[in-house]
């Protein structure tokens, strides 16, 4: 039996209202999770309702469940009951009533016979917002109130209920920009995957939004290559390091998955993975200390219309690649993070697959120039295509028909015509030098062996001279003695002692003979190459012998020293011409016998760049590698000058000159692209043909 309840009490719980009104208040614009708000809401109304317990019901797919309860028990609902009481709710869900009180025992008869069966007050008000109802908190009250304090009951739950549908609005608003950022996210990633038809920017377009919708620490895309699949993207980085120990062995795993053609989900337990997938995924983990790896297979797929479930529409072809999402730090994989998956996987897959198939075309490239040059010939463009193919045709014309003078270039230099180089004729070493760049000097004349240019010391050879002296005064005293003995003891001596003695003396005379014979050799021939001396009347004209050539350095025999050239006579011009150009020449001389080639050239010393001309003289017969740019053979060739007095203020001995040889007449194409032509006929044509 109930108890009356106190009017006293009554009239506290009545001023408490306002202060747990206000606080439901404040609960309401918090972002909570559902089941703390269902906690928190319930118990305060129960609270300043002083009731006995109450319930939170949430509608969810049309079915009613106990969100949150208080007491619930109490109602000791069983049987009919509990029926009468879930037929009730159903009934307060449809009806349009906002906070409803029943008394103990009361309700309705007949076949959907509802109400309230225990002895409790039982006040209802659904939570409803503009799109949905979302439940019904019930409250469980002492039925001994008097009708002016259920009153309030009802008034009080009506108003904590619009705060529980503020909440409610607040979360689908909430829930609305979640779905529009989703949307959003997902919508630029559609767009941005399908816009380039190449395989591989396409994979890094996928790894790189598709992480972003994803929301993990790291997409890889790998795309199938024979038995094998290969890692093509991954997220955040530029290029893939194949050589990388990670990489390959999550390129084995992406293949033992792209194998299985099933998804696999790795969250810390391999226990239920296939061996081959097992193995392979504990090295890459052991390697990467990822916390959870997600693998889906990437299909082209096909739809069929007539099959109703979008699941079953799905027509699976042979897996072309993987889809490969990883966590680093939290292997926890949300029902969201799982969705999002299988979403960028279906849309990976439809944009791969488009690429891989578009690149499969055979002479692709071809087929889009030839898409693109019709373009050309239709609406306005027709006159501007026919006038640019005859402006075309036109320069080809010319190319091709228009005879120009073919003129073959090469390096080259002025050199006087009278010049020699002086050698060293021994091992020695230099005891002085006598000359310096353009001195002038004389060559040999009447006896006179030249100016000495270069004194040397001969170790070897200052020696021999004392050899060949001590050698001669030996001798001497040896005949002397000798010549003393035979005067001295002439009548003493036997005749073949006087034999013997006569015969030493021969011998000793033979001796000094062969000695002074050597000494002569030795000052007529040998001393003299100590002085270096001009071989000719000119100047010197060696630049570097200052450096070259100081005292006391060694100097070998035949080792070039310096040159002396004939400045005031005759100069003419040395080209050096590369030898795969002599051909040019050759066929000239073979078309005109007889007649000379004629040269144009610059001097690199004229300012004004004036031409200068000339005539070939001489054509060497052999090629050598000489100092050149390109360090290539190169055939000599002499030149003589036209007019040499127009020259006389450029005329330095190696002037460096560019010239060009004419070698007739040829179509103005070759003579432009002669080097492009001769390329393609000897690298392409001969090669393969």
């Amino acid at each position: 039996m109930s108890v009356p309840l106190d009017p006293s009490a009554v009239a506290q719980s009545e001023m408490q209202i306002r202060i747990l009104l206000g606080e439901i208040a404040q609960l309401s614009q918090r972002d909570i999770t559902p089941e703390e708000f269902h906690a928190e809401f319930l118990r305060r109304a129960v609270a300043a309702l002083g009731a006995v317990g109450g319930a939170l019901w949430i509608l969810d797919k049309n079915a009613l469940s106990i969100a949150y309860q208080i007491n619930f028990k109490e109602l000791q609902l069983q049987g009919n009951d509990a029926e009468k009481h879930t037929r009730l709710l159903y009934q307060l869900l449809r009806s349009s009533d906002t906070a409803t009180l029943l008394p103990p025992h009361s309700g309705t008869e007949g076949d959907n016979e509802s109400g309230n069966s225990t002895d409790y007050l039982l006040i209802f008000c659904p939570i409803r917002t503009e799109l949905e109802t979302v439940g019904l908190v019930e409250i469980i009250h002492r039925p001994d109130a008097p009708p002016a304090v259920q009153k309030s009951f009802t008034q009080f739950l009506a108003q904590t209920c619009r705060f529980a549908t503020d909440y409610y609005k607040n979360r689908q608003l909430r829930h609305f920009g979640e779905r529009q950022n989703l949307w959003t996210v997902l919508e630029d990633f559609t767009r941005t995957i399908h816009q380039n038809l190449d395989s591989k920017r396409t994979a890094y377009s996928v790894a790189n939004e598709g992480r972003r919708l994803i929301d993990c620490d790291r997409v890889s895309v790998a795309l199938r290559s024979g038995r094998a699949c290969p890692i093509t993207a991954v997220s955040g980085q530029d290029t893939v390091n194949k050589r990388s120990t990670t990489v390959r062995l999550l390129g084995k795993l992406a293949a033992a998955v792209l194998k299985a053609g099933e998804p696999v989900l790795y969250t810390g337990d391999t226990s239920d993975f296939p061996p081959q997938i097992e193995r392979t995924l504990e090295k890459y983990v052991d390697e990467s200390h990822s916390k959870m790896i997600a693998l889906h297979p990437l299909f082209q797929r096909q739809r069929e219309e007539n099959e109703e479930h979008p699941a079953k529409r799905r027509k699976r072809q042979r897996p072309f690649g993987v889809l490969i999402a990883e966590q680093i730090e939290d292997s926890q994989v949300t029902e969201q993070t799982r969705k999002r998956i299988d979403i960028v996987a279906e849309h990976a897959g439809s944009a791969l697959g488009n690429a891989l198939e578009h690149q499969s075309i055979f002479l692709l490239p071809l087929w889009k120039l030839l898409g693109k040059s019709k373009k050309l010939v239709v609406g306005e463009t027709l006159p501007k295509t026919v006038a640019v193919t005859a402006l075309l045709v036109a320069l080809i014309a010319v190319l091709v028909f228009l005879p120009y003078p073919f003129r073959v270039h090469c390096n080259g230099s002025l050199e006087p015509i009278h010049r020699q180089r002086v050698y060293s004729l021994l091992d020695a070493e230099i005891e002085k030098l006598h000359v310096d760049q353009n001195t002038p000097v004389a060559g040999p004349s009447d006896g006179y062996r030249g100016t000495t240019l270069l004194t040397l010391r001969s170790p070897d050879l200052d020696a021999l001279e004392i050899q060949l002296y001590g050698e001669e005064q030996e001798i001497n005293e040896e005949l002397a003695s000798l010549t003393r003995i035979l005067m001295d003891q002439d009548r003493q001596m036997t005749d073949s002692r006087r034999a013997e003695y006569l015969g030493q003396q021969s011998r000793a005379e033979t001796r000094l003979k062969t000695v002074q014979h050597k000494r002569h050799i030795f000052y007529q021939l040998q001393k003299p190459n100590l002085f270096i001396t001009s071989p000719m009347d000119g100047v010197v004209i060696s630049g570097d012998i200052k450096t070259r050539l100081v005292e006391k350095r060694p100097i070998s025999r035949m080792q070039y020293v310096m040159e002396i050239a004939d400045l005031e006579g005759p100069w003419q011009l040395e080209l050096l011409m590369p030898e795969n150009r002599m051909g040019y020449l050759t066929e000239q001389q073979e078309r005109q016998p007889g007649v000379p080639l004629r040269v144009e050239f610059v001097s690199a010393a004229d300012p004004a760049q004036k031409k200068y001309y000339g005539t070939v003289t001489e054509i060497h017969d052999r090629a050598e590698v000489r100092q050149n740019p390109e360090n290539t053979n190169t055939v000599a060739i002499k030149v003589a000058l036209d007019d040499q007095e127009s020259l006389q203020h450029i005329l330095r001995s190696g002037a460096a000159c560019t010239a060009r040889i004419d070698c007739g007449m040829q179509p103005l194409g070759y003579v432009l692209f002669y080097e492009v032509i001769v390329y393609v006929k000897k690298n392409i044509l001969f090669r393969w043909f």
